[in-house]
């Protein structure tokens, strides 16, 4: 491995079993990209037809019309939602987020209605657009989307994600087949999704990417879709997709990155990954209070995560502790947390460099034997640990 150049920048040494979350920097990304990246960048060219270029790459692994790069998959929320306001009227595209005159309502299932680190409701309305809930939470019905259908209607949103409701929401090409009887089009927030091709084969107008999770590209996101649509989302660099632009740095990384993916020994990947779950499944077995379960991604990407439970009596510390004491000291380590109020936490084994997964089994030892030896339970009040990362931001940069 490349010396580390964290120590330097004296940056923490995470190690990252959470996944692919942007606040941990998304992913690794291969040499190749590293190496075209590094290749652009001394470089001047003509972004318009760089982002041709990428249009092509795009349209090829998506399985679509035509494509372009973003700066990240939210940018791609804004920027397609505005073009399938606008169209490509060049005067509509400067008036927004004044939508006067234009269709301006955009669906979206309440259930889908998720924060990705911010509101996805907010990148729709950032456009001007005004946010059309359907449905309830827990249920969205046929009935319900098309009662929401209005000669106002501009699109559709429909959101991919573990963070969403998976259960009670239309099928995605049910979705395609109500909105197109309307003539409304449907666009798809696929940020952190394994499978480039499927969402347009199920209809959708548009799908929209994270270059930098899965594909292991720079920061960026792609628009991928019909033709019109994509012209009329790109057009938005001109308006209020200027302030979302990406650089050529990262429209060669995603083409890097998409050409990487046709190419990577995706089996055996899948094959590493398993091992340190095997291991992990090892460590934690016949630990007092602690019952590990293999789970299938809730998206249905190729992967699997370790789900680990932990009842306090048994191991001594709650769950969120022993999360933040797995993320302390000089060798931290990042679960995915985002239900540990139920008192379970996710081992996610797609970002690992060489060794790394030992480390990750040694520091469970470390922990829970430091918890097995305190004299009482270690269970601090859960909502300290909610409310820290909203209490820090309010004093950063100190």
């Amino acid at each position: 491995m490349a010396t580390d150049i964290r120590a330097k920048l004296g940056l923490r040494p995470v190690i990252n079993v959470s996944g692919t979350m942007t606040f941990l920097g998304a992913s690794i990304v291969p040499p190749s990209v590293v190496e075209a990246v590094a290749a652009v960048l001394p470089q001047f060219v003509e972004i318009d037809h760089l982002q041709k270029l990428a249009s092509k790459t795009i349209a090829r692994l998506c399985g679509a019309e035509a494509g372009f790069v973003t700066a990240s998959c939210s940018a791609g929320i804004s920027v397609a939602v505005a073009g399938a306001m606008t169209g490509t009227d060049l005067l509509a595209i400067e008036r927004l987020p004044d939508t006067t005159g234009l269709k301006n309502e955009v669906l979206i299932m309440t259930g889908h209605m998720v924060s990705y680190g911010a509101p996805v409701a907010q990148g729709i309305a950032l456009t001007g657009a005004k946010v059309v809930p359907v449905g309830q939470s827990t249920q969205a019905r046929r009935y319900q989307l098309e009662s929401s259908i209005t000669p106002q209607t501009a699109a559709a949103v429909y959101v991919v994600s573990h963070h969403a409701v998976q259960y009670g929401m239309i099928p995605l090409d049910e979705f395609c087949e109500i909105c197109h009887a309307h003539g409304v089009p449907v666009i798809v927030d696929a940020a952190s999704e394994y499978d480039l091709k499927g969402f347009i084969a199920q209809g959708a107008d548009l799908a929209l990417y994270s270059s930098h999770k899965f594909l292991g590209g720079p920061t960026g996101g792609i628009v991928a879709g019909r033709k019109d649509l994509v012209r009329a989302a790109y057009l938005q660099n001109g308006g209020i997709g200027r302030g979302m632009k990406v650089g050529k740095e990262g429209m060669v990384g995603t083409i890097a990155a998409l050409e990487a993916w046709e190419t990577r020994d995706h089996e055996g990947i899948r094959k590493l990954e398993t091992s340190y779950l095997e291991l992990w499944t090892r460590t934690l077995a016949d630990r007092a209070g602690i019952r590990a379960e293999w789970e299938a991604d809730p998206t249905h990407n190729p992967l699997d995560r370790l789900k680990v439970h932990v009842d306090p009596v048994g191991a001594h510390i709650t769950a969120w502790d022993l999360a933040s004491a797995l993320a302390s000291g000089p060798r931290p380590v990042i679960v995915r947390d985002h239900e540990i109020e139920h008192g379970f936490f996710y081992m996610d084994p797609c970002n690992l460099h060489p060794g790394e997964a030992e480390v990750v089994a040694a520091r469970l030892v470390e922990e829970l034997d430091k918890a097995a030896r305190s004299n009482e339970v270690i269970a601090t009040p859960l909502e300290r640990r909610r409310n820290k990362r909203a209490e820090a931001a309010q004093t950063w940069p100190d």
